[in-house]
């Protein structure tokens, strides 16, 4: 099979794709997406990750359709690599209080 055109993707230009998203992507990530990303993250099935989040198989593919369709990705791997980009797997420290 030959490849007769090849769309750049997130992959291909990641730098310049995650500094124009940076902006127009709202919200996000919220703490649902960053749960649901790490889930993923973990190579669990969808079948897994939706008895963990407590919803639908049809509700975890619509949720994982619309990330991708925010940030303009084609591919869950697509999907995975600008998440990382734009640091929503990043996992927040906790807080530090001060004792005086």
């Amino acid at each position: 099979m030959t490849v007769t055109h090849v769309t750049p993707g997130v992959v291909a230009h990641p730098l310049g794709r995650t500094r124009a998203l940076v902006g127009s992507v709202g919200k996000e990530p919220t703490t649902a997406t960053q749960h649901l990303l790490r889930l993923m993250r973990t190579g669990a099935t969808d079948r897994a990750i939706a008895r963990e989040l407590d919803v639908s198989l049809r509700t975890l593919n619509r949720r994982i359709a619309r990330l991708q369709s925010l940030l303009g990705v084609q591919s869950r791997f697509q999907l995975g690599v600008l998440a990382a980009e734009l640091e929503w797997l990043a996992v927040p420290l906790p807080e530090q209080s001060s004792k005086e």
